[in-house]
């Protein structure tokens, strides 16, 4: 069995991405490291080789930054990457995502289980998202609370949309759990590099109407924000102890929009029915 991971970047350190980390956290299980990278205004391509191992294979990758096309552009390039694996699994990690080592031997297991299994077309991960701080987590609903993250590659599964989820032809991958988690990293940083990142991703979709909207970006107090208990993964751990900046959660209704009121709604009527309604799945689970 070849397991492949694949990823795409720009601009890494610009956008804060703990790209290094994310790369780091799943190479004892992979045996290639696909990496696409677009054009950059840093040293991403440095960042990458600085890994020193011999598993990545690097590409260049030609992003054009005047499209404004909804984020379609993350998949056409992701799809480059994918391309380009070798791997019976591909598992895809996005620059702010991380494994954590105490999970790698789950999915290995999971990878083996359903090698022949030819109804499976991929495995679904759960969904840590940190927010304002590495002690934070974000739960509202509006938070994916879990994706595909890797798909057999002989299936043909491609990445679509803004690259969160993968088709099979035309229809949504079936799949079973890998019993990993993904911790996700994109909404924790410093809040002027939190600033820097919204305005370069704005510009993929409004161009640069949104230009100075987040000059002085601040976290807000937004619906379902929780105190993280767990521990980080390893990789992670020189990154959280050098945070430099607080946020604390707490209530706020102030600094509360209509998705916050909705969700904190949503919740409520999930507590009385016992299940969720109308949540998004880009996959079918099988039982």
């Amino acid at each position: 069995m070849v397991i492949s991971a694949f990823t795409v970047v720009r601009n890494a350190r610009i956008m804060g991405y703990p790209v290094v980390p994310s790369i780091r956290s799943i190479l004892p299980i992979v045996d290639e490291y696909v990496v696409g990278i677009g054009q950059s205004d840093d040293d991403t391509r440095g960042l990458i080789a600085s890994i020193g191992d011999a598993k990545i294979l690097v590409f260049d990758s030609h992003w054009d930054t005047s499209r404004q096309d909804g984020g379609h552009i993350l998949s056409e390039k992701t799809n480059e990457a994918l391309a380009r694996c070798c791997g019976d699994w591909c598992l895809y990690l996005q620059a702010d995502e991380v494994v954590h080592e105490a999970d790698l031997d789950a999915i290995v297991r999971s990878c083996r289980a359903y090698l022949d299994d030819s109804r499976v077309e991929g495995l679904l991960f759960k969904y840590v998202h940190f927010y304002g701080s590495f002690s934070v987590v974000a739960t509202a609903r509006n938070w994916y609370r879990q994706e595909v993250r890797i798909v057999k590659r002989a299936t043909g599964a491609k990445s679509v949309g803004d690259a969160q989820g993968f088709l099979v032809g035309d229809r949504k991958p079936r799949v079973k759990w890998s019993g990993a988690a993904i911790y996700h990293y994109g909404h924790v940083k410093p809040p002027d590099k939190m600033g820097e990142k919204h305005r370069h991703m704005y510009r993929w979709f409004h161009g640069n109407r949104f230009e100075r909207a987040f000059d002085d970006f601040q976290y807000r107090q937004i619906y379902g924000l929780r105190r993280f208990e767990g521990m980080h993964p390893a990789v992670m751990r020189e990154l959280v102890a050098a945070q430099d900046w607080t946020f604390e959660p707490g209530l706020d209704l102030r600094q509360w929009n209509r998705r916050d009121y909705k969700n904190a709604l949503s919740d409520a009527v999930e507590t009385l029915l016992g299940r969720r309604l109308g949540e998004r799945k880009r996959f079918e689970l099988l039982e």
